[in-house]
């Protein structure tokens, strides 16, 4: 018999899980609202641990996603420390960490993913550092308070945010990675090559088609050996070598996995469970915006709109979720990366502007039709690619070079 009944829990204490809680309230939901989540911090914006919170230009509670007397007086209770670990969708209740068992009548799964960590030797030395939580990004800053020389191990999002970072105050830092070039496998070579050279023009060592072999030291690392045999000193290192989604729940309480590893979803981001949602990473939804496809997006903005898709047809109002998903990336000072697609292939790269001076854009096509949009200072053209996303259409000769034209009005060219 479970102990108490909720009208809705939000499993994940993320900004998914955050701003659906938000919008049942401001949508009119009167029934109880529990969120819970593992971390000791209630939701917050986890892209500030690689940059303004890692740097220490930013508290911890500037990161919050609402003050911590929001909560409250929105009359939703916020678990936080906690764990849900059992789901039942039969009798519709889960299992908490704190031993209580709850009822409910709708759930929103959003449990987030795990970092995906090494095993190679020397793998358990101190100073090797993972990030993913206010927590980590703690443990990192203090970790290099001393340090000199600090090695990233990957060349995506964390390597080149941290490293970017890092770098900005004060530490020498190389990156070792896969890739040819940073960022190449989601924006490609092109796009890979002109973030490769911002950060080296900064000051970041970048070592490309390598890979990791093992780690040295004596109780602490001290250096990073590649496969390639290269030897760098190494007063600390950050790995980013991707996540995995926590389906974990999900998977034990029967719910359908997608191909792409996540909850499978409606566009309605119902489970195969009825009442059931997910959100975030875990997210497996069939995109209208991509014609059907199944989609999975590990990025927290995807996660928060996810929140209000699913608040709302918890309220029963039968909203397919039509956000083009949208990516940032921060170096620290030095320029803004922002993205919408995503692109998973192209046949077609235009430029816009130039990226010799650093404010482009670069427009990917597939069969002449615009499937994702880069920008580093051009932040307006973002909506001219969103309605170009959606659209779907056929892109002519006289459209394409207007893409291509820095000073055309695309709000008249593209009609």
């Amino acid at each position: 018999m479970a102990t108490r009944r909720v009208d809705y829990l939000l499993i994940g204490g993320g900004l998914a899980s955050g701003n659906c809680a938000r919008w049942l309230r401001e949508e009119g939901a009167e029934g109880e609202i529990v969120v819970v989540g593992r971390e000791p911090d209630p939701p917050y914006n986890r892209p500030e641990c690689s940059k303004g919170y890692l740097r220490g230009e930013e508290s911890r509670e500037d990161t919050f996603f609402r003050p911590n007397d929001w909560w409250g007086e929105q009359n939703i209770e916020l678990m936080t420390r906690t764990s849900v670990t059992a789901l039942d969708l039969g009798t519709r209740t889960v299992k908490l960490s704190s031993k209580e068992e709850i009822e409910f009548l709708q759930a929103l799964i959003a449990t987030g993913s795990n970092v995906r960590r090494l095993n190679v030797d020397g793998c358990q030395l101190e100073q090797i550092h993972y990030l993913r939580t206010l927590g980590n990004a703690d443990a990192i800053r203090a970790g290099v308070a001393d340090a000199e020389q600090v090695v990233l191990i990957g060349g995506s999002y964390i390597g080149c945010e941290v490293a970017a970072s890092l770098t900005a105050i004060g530490k020498r830092c190389t990156i070792v990675m896969q890739e040819k070039a940073t960022l190449e496998r989601t924006f490609g070579a092109r796009a890979g090559r002109f973030f490769q050279g911002l950060l080296e023009s900064h000051g970041v060592t970048v070592h490309g088609e390598d890979e990791l072999e093992r780690f040295e030291g004596t109780g602490r690392v001290e250096k990073v050996v590649t496969r390639t045999g290269l030897e760098l000193a190494a007063d600390a290192v950050v790995v980013g070598a991707g996540v995995t989604p926590d389906v974990q729940l999900a998977q034990r309480a029967g719910l359908e996995i997608g191909e792409r590893g996540g909850v499978r979803c409606s566009s309605r981001l119902q489970s195969s469970e009825s009442g059931v949602y997910a959100a975030g990473d875990i997210c497996e939804y069939d995109s209208v915006v991509h014609g059907g496809r199944a989609l999975r997006i590990e990025h927290w903005d995807v996660a928060f709109n996810h929140g209000k898709t699913a608040a709302l047809n918890m309220l029963g109002r039968d909203l397919a979720h039509t956000e083009v998903p949208y990516f940032y990336s921060v170096f620290a000072d030095w320029g803004e990366l922002e993205y919408v697609g995503p692109a998973y292939d192209w046949d077609e790269e235009i430029v816009r502007g130039s990226m010799d001076d650093g404010s482009f854009t670069l427009w990917y096509l597939k069969d002449r039709i615009v499937k994702a949009a880069l920008t580093f200072g051009r932040s307006d053209d973002l909506d001219h690619a969103r309605r170009l996303i959606m659209d779907g259409r056929e892109l002519d000769d006289r459209h394409r070079a207007a893409l291509a034209d820095a000073d055309a009005d695309l709000g008249g060219a593209l009609r």
